[in-house]
């Protein structure tokens, strides 16, 4: 049972067990604001007959919607517009503190511990490429290019002119590209620890929605708490036995075709964790070059955290007969919900890193736990059963994005942890990554082996085996930490109310469709968004796709654009009646093709994206006004991503799950299977502009108007 007692203001929380129970102008001390994009999921492969998304099949009414979102809109308390106020374009632009610490940036071992050995697994990263830079006069046209969809004829003409102003022989974009390329030639990945700190560690609001993504597994059907601890202990063996296959380097090496792609980010998911700032976040991974191996997982139950061992004295990982055997002494020890320390995880980052280096970490009794958190090789959280939607797949994913709310299991989390596993008992199961050590692949690779092991290892039996007994980490919180965690109750809370997310799965087909048509199903995808946007607004808007750069040394994205002159022309032909099928399947197969070859580009270290962003920071460190091409409206408008978008393929029917990178935007995410693609959309209902709903009613259309024109022209 939960005792509390009141020492010297302080509040000792101990769980007795119950007997029953960017834009600048003048440089100096000024706050700056750079392009760059948060989400980050990896896009791996382009060829036709392998691209890669849940079915619009019951749209509930948006009454309830409407409601909710006149009830945000009309709330005026101090609290609601700081929540509002958010950055004037979304969380690619994040705010770096003065340009006299931009200038004092090094690029410090963040990843503490994840250097590994030699092995099979590293044996080719020494000769993978280092990520190029690409031609100054192919990123400047292929900007123009990308941009013209976007704007009117006055803004494009501006645009042209300062980029022709930019571009010039002996210009600043020149010279700029000579430092550039000079920082390529004197690191690893020139832009990795740009990225690092602006995409992740700089970025101050609240990791969950805006950062962290949710996957959704399949669900489970669980008669009773005991099923739930057998499954969970299930997933935790399988989590640990893919623990070995990476620690002894046998897990298979990503290929792009036949190119072996960069494997750095699988060393980074166990035993990692990103730590709270003030500033400036950091992330530790405590791999096997640290000095004391971690052996324990955490476990979380109704708010209370343990530390369970979870290898024997041999250093072979225990089996689920012996896992089950210590999560049952967990839930007993548990049986009553406790403060919900793991809630301040949820709360800004600059709050959270002062209430987490001012407070806890002082006390010696939180330092014990926090480090025990920090060095787990992963988190198990055990949830309670939620009121379900009417869509189980739509409750799911609010779940794994932030735990339902501060009543039900937000405070049963981590956030900071790079891998949390989440099994409710009423059969949600998921994992919750923190993103800055990985893109979406390599946590896959782990989802795809975790349900393999689940399906065909053994039942759990009793044992009558004891194993070590879990060790309960115990808080001592006083009365300003108690505050905190209430304002960061409300600000969650905030967030789950304003999250609009919709799971969707479109039945009639699959990526088998497009393929028989001999596209790319990605790309059709991608043109089928674009479509359903286009219907619904009328106008074409910026759209992010993740695309991996892992073929280079240290890689991880680049964007993919996929709104285009092309796919804007088909998106308004389609609209026409007057215009033939035969026209606009041209059109159509013309804007997949287009989009199809800047993704190639775009995985091949040719995008212009990451491009553009380093010749504003190699701006800003050489102590210059950030260029006037940046601070152009077209530019502002080109980097606000309505459609932030990624494939995320996986054998089982999974999905992942995030929230849009602007306040008036979509975030989607599809994992594509033969006869199905399923979907994730979400926005936010403070935005009068965006609705799930009807959004996917668009994409639903767009699919059957696709396959419809490309069926009928087939048989003329």
């Amino acid at each position: 049972m939960l005792a509390q007692t009141n020492q010297n203001n302080f509040w000792w929380i101990f769980l007795a067990s119950d007997p029953n129970q960017l834009g600048l102008r003048n440089h100096k001390k000024t706050i700056m604001a750079f392009s760059v994009t948060t989400r980050s999921h990896s896009y791996e492969s382009y060829d036709a007959t392998e691209d890669s998304v849940f079915e619009p099949s019951d749209f509930a009414d948006s009454s309830d919607q409407n409601c909710m979102r006149q009830e945000l809109v009309d709330q005026k308390s101090r609290r609601h517009k700081r929540f509002v106020r958010r950055h004037s374009y979304s969380p690619y632009e994040v705010k770096v503190k003065t340009l006299a610490h931009h200038h004092q940036w090094k690029a410090p071992e963040f990843f503490r511990g994840a250097k590994l050995p030699p092995g099979r697994m590293v044996a080719h990263q020494s000769s993978l490429p280092r990520l190029p830079v690409p031609n100054l006069a192919q990123t400047l046209q292929k900007y123009l290019k990308v941009v013209r969809p976007l704007v009117d004829d006055i803004a494009f003409q501006k645009t042209k002119q300062l980029v022709e102003e930019f571009g010039k022989p002996g210009g600043l974009g020149e010279s700029l590209q000579s430092k550039l390329q000079s920082r390529a030639q004197e690191r690893q990945n020139w832009l990795d620890d740009w990225w690092l700190h602006m995409a992740y560690l700089d970025y101050r609001d609240s990791v969950v929605i805006h950062v962290s993504p949710g996957i959704v597994c399949p669900p489970q059907d669980f008669n009773g708490k005991q099923e739930q601890l057998q499954f969970a202990a299930k997933l935790v063996a399988g989590v640990l036995d893919y623990k070995v296959q990476i620690d002894d380097q046998s897990v298979p090496i990503d290929k792009l075709r036949t190119r072996p792609l960069c494997m750095d980010q699988y060393y980074k998911l166990f035993s990692a964790c990103r730590l709270p700032g003030e500033q400036r976040d950091q992330v530790v991974v405590y791999g096997p070059d640290c000095g004391v191996r971690p052996r324990h997982i955490v476990v979380v139950h109704n708010n209370q955290f343990f530390s369970l061992d979870v290898y024997d004295n041999n250093w072979k990982p225990l089996s689920p007969d012996l896992i089950h055997a210590q999560l049952q002494r967990v839930v007993c020890q548990s049986k009553h919900p406790s403060v919900p320390v793991g809630i301040l995880t949820t709360e800004n980052r600059d709050t959270w890193g002062m209430v987490y280096n001012q407070a806890l970490k002082k006390d010696k009794t939180n330092k014990l736990s926090l480090e025990a958190i920090n060095r787990s090789i992963f988190m198990l959280c055990l949830d309670q059963e939620t009121v379900r939607e009417k869509d189980r797949w739509t409750s799911m994913g609010h779940q794994l994005m932030h735990g339902g709310g501060s009543q039900h299991n937000s405070g049963n989390r981590w956030f900071d942890k790079t891998l949390q596993f989440t099994v409710g008992t009423d059969g949600a199961v998921g994992i919750v990554y923190e993103h800055s050590a990985a893109e979406g692949p390599p946590i896959i690779a782990l989802l795809d082996h975790m349900l393999d092991y689940c399906s065909q290892s053994p039942a759990v039996k009793e044992t009558s085996v004891h194993p070590k007994e879990p060790e309960r980490l115990l808080f001592s919180l006083n009365n300003s930490v108690l505050e905190a965690i209430d304002n960061a109750k409300k600000s969650l809370d905030m967030q789950v109310r304003d999250l609009d997310l919709h799971l969707v799965t479109f039945k009639t087909y699959g990526k088998d469709f497009p393929k028989s048509q001999r596209l790319s199903p990605d790309s059709y995808i991608q043109i089928a968004m674009q479509l359903a946007y286009y219907e619904v607004n009328k106008v074409a808007c910026a759209t992010y796709e993740s695309g991996s750069t892992r073929m280079f040394h240290l890689g991880r994205t680049d964007t993919i654009r996929s709104a285009s002159v092309e796919s804007l022309k088909f998106c308004q032909a389609m609209q026409d009646s007057s215009i033939q099928p035969s026209e606009k399947v041209a059109l159509l197969r013309r804007a997949v093709e287009g989009h199809k070859r800047y993704a190639q580009e775009t995985v091949s270290g040719q995008g212009i994206d990451r491009h553009l962003l380093g010749l504003k920071l190699i701006a800003v460190e050489a102590g210059l006004d950030v260029p006037d091409l940046f601070e152009d409206s077209t530019y502002e408008q080109a980097v606000h991503f309505k459609l932030s978008t990624s494939q995320v393929p996986s054998k089982y029917d999974s999905l992942l799950c995030f929230g849009p990178v602007v306040p008036d935007g979509y975030g989607i995410c599809y994992n594509p299977a033969e006869d199905h693609l399923n979907f994730c959309i979400s926005a936010f209902n403070r935005s009068r502009e965006t609705d799930t709903v009807k959004l996917a009613t668009a994409l639903n259309q767009s699919l059957l108007d696709m396959q419809e024109l490309l069926q009928t022209q087939a048989k003329l």
